[in-house]
């Protein structure tokens, strides 16, 4: 019978599961005979099975040094993170499991697992490196977007024309026409989610954050109401709705692009939902009249009303206005756009950064600086502010606001601390009032211009309207 080796070679070699075989590593010599006496060492027990991803536990520090932090939200923290063996760094997204309280939790955090694994290798998605578990939380590595949002490259620019706003576009529908090939709705699209891998000029465009996405089949109909105030489609809000939503979506993203502000706003959360069931779009401010006709015609379908008119993600890419040397001219746009770009940014990172001292996330280090910037508004020493040492700190510190604006901050702060702290007097005698104030401050210019908006946070990267 023989060997099932050939004469000469050496026995097969052991499959690597996960991984592929250690670079560098020598041929390991059969080991010396054991003495009669010698026992066989005990058996590594088996790891435990964790609870969200259904197999065995993982300590992710184990393969990863896990180093600063790079954002942080109500339920999770990101964080640079290096491969041990490479020197590679990734970004990884640690999600507390003491915060997954619900089992529609557990199956948000599943889903968003298998939905990366499902479009790896997509050039235009955010690649999952590995998802880990272990007692305390659930660890995503992921690659690491380090060139900034979407914006930043146009502002970065200084100079914008409605071709730069056609190529990112159709980077973007490509994107979404993927997904949506692959059987994936976002169902969270918006400019934030869209990160540049780096800062190289050419860098190229991810989609990210797909805590909300969803697997889908041509006809089903969802009904949940999920996503960003401002990106909602109006069938969304009637729970009804399909991949088309993505499409109304980046309709809003294009409106924004070309005009600098979004199209269906209000003060309220409440007051944008109504804007956007009413679908009356602004074509006659500025700098409307100055916008090409290819780009308006665009514009208007993607966020038509009715879903089964609303054009699809390969229509859109077979737009003329849209098409790589098409017809969006490449005139510079009036310079208010990139203005108000910046000041659409700079709200949007004023949100984060207040909900983020809202949620208790500031070092000792911090909260001793704001406390001077209170006492020095705390004008009676009452240990709270009023709406009027409030306008007069504000105009002290440069930042001029009306009767109303300063009043909707006050309100929107009250609000929030509310909803956060159990202790609210002790909160507003600490930081997190005047880290909003400094805040306000540095984002003067036109902040109260556009409403605030307002994602109905459930996970770090699960948001449900309701």
């Amino acid at each position: 019978m023989g060997n099932c080796c050939p004469p000469g070679s050496s026995e097969p070699e052991p499959a690597y599961f996960g991984s592929s075989r250690p670079v560098g590593s020598a041929t390991v010599p059969p080991p010396a005979s054991l003495s009669p006496s010698a026992a066989p060492a005990p058996a590594k027990p088996p790891a435990p099975i964790g609870p969200v991803l259904g197999r065995p536990m993982e300590d992710v520090k184990s393969t990863y040094t896990v180093g600063k932090e790079l954002g942080r939200g109500q339920f999770g923290v990101t964080s640079l993170c290096v491969h041990k063996a490479t020197g590679q760094r990734f970004a990884c997204k640690t999600i507390s499991k003491r915060k997954l309280s619900t089992k529609e939790d557990v199956e948000d955090v599943r889903r968003e697992v298998q939905i990366m694994y499902h479009l790896a290798g997509q050039p235009g998605v955010v690649e999952l490196k590995g998802a880990y578990e272990d007692k305390h939380a659930v660890h995503l590595v992921m690659e690491l977007c380090a060139g900034g949002e979407l914006f930043d490259r146009i502002i970065a620019k200084g100079h914008y024309t409605e071709r730069a706003a056609a190529s990112l576009l159709r980077t973007i529908v490509e994107i979404i026409h993927t997904c949506h090939s692959m059987g994936v709705i976002h169902r969270d699209l918006k400019p934030e989610n869209f990160l540049l891998l780096s800062k190289d000029e050419h860098a190229p465009l991810k989609a990210t954050d797909f805590g909300l996405s969803v697997f889908f089949k041509e006809g089903e109909v969802f009904r949940d109401i999920v996503g960003s105030a401002y990106y909602i489609a109006p069938e969304v809000l009637k729970r009804s709705y399909g991949p088309e939503a993505d499409i109304w979506s980046i309709g809003v993203m294009l409106y924004i692009l070309l005009c600098g502000v979004p199209p269906f706003w209000a003060e309220s959360e409440h007051g944008i939902f109504n804007s956007i069931l009413r679908g009356q779009i602004d074509f006659t401010s500025d700098p409307w009249p100055r916008i090409s006709h290819g780009a308006k015609d665009l514009v208007r379908r993607m966020l038509h009303s009715d879903p089964k008119q609303r054009i699809s993600a390969y229509e859109v890419l077979n737009h003329p206005w849209i098409k790589e040397d098409g017809e969006a001219p490449d005139t510079p746009l009036d310079n208010a756009v990139l203005g108000r770009l910046k000041q659409f940014r700079a709200m949007n990172q004023f949100k984060k950064a207040a909900l983020r001292v809202i949620a208790g996330c500031l070092s000792e280090e911090e909260i001793r600086g704001l406390k001077e910037m209170f006492k020095s508004m705390d004008t009676d020493n009452s240990g709270t502010i009023t709406v009027d040492e409030l306008r007069k700190g504000l105009a002290k510190k440069g930042t001029k606001l009306t009767e109303a604006e300063v009043q909707q901050l006050m309100e929107a702060v009250s609000l929030h601390l509310q909803n956060y702290c159990a202790r609210l007097h002790v909160t507003l005698r600490t930081s997190r009032l005047t880290k909003c104030l400094h805040l306000l401050k540095q984002n003067k210019n036109r902040l109260m211009q556009t409403a605030t908006e307002r994602s109905i946070t459930r996970s770090s990267s699960r948001r449900r309207c309701t």
